[in-house]
């Protein structure tokens, strides 16, 4: 595992919700990324790491290849890989979403 992927583990399993986005929760700085923040939000998670992709290009890049997942933003819960922003509203309005983070 290459130093950012480690870096990236470790910030995945050191939190138990992380959302690795463009901006912070305060200052999304993409409709991607605020729609993520305010679905979490929505879920009553107020606690949450969040991790500006734009201020390390070896976070950005190395967060695609971690997920296999080719878009920012990316959640984690409880260490696992749940989806970026369209995935994370499919979720909220099935429900399914809401669970998770009870269970982390």
């Amino acid at each position: 595992m290459s130093d950012v992927q480690q870096r990236i583990d470790a910030l995945v399993k050191s939190h138990p919700v992380v959302l690795f986005m463009k901006g912070n929760a305060q200052f999304p700085m993409c409709g991607f990324s605020g729609r993520a923040v305010q679905i979490l939000k929505a879920c009553g998670v107020t606690d949450f790491k969040t991790v500006n992709v734009l201020d390390d290009e070896e976070i950005r890049q190395g967060i695609k290849d971690y997920a296999n997942w080719p878009t920012i933003p990316q959640l984690y819960v409880g260490g696992e890989f749940v989806g970026g922003s369209d995935i994370m509203m499919e979720m909220y309005q099935a429900g399914e979403l809401q669970p998770l983070f009870a269970k982390a």
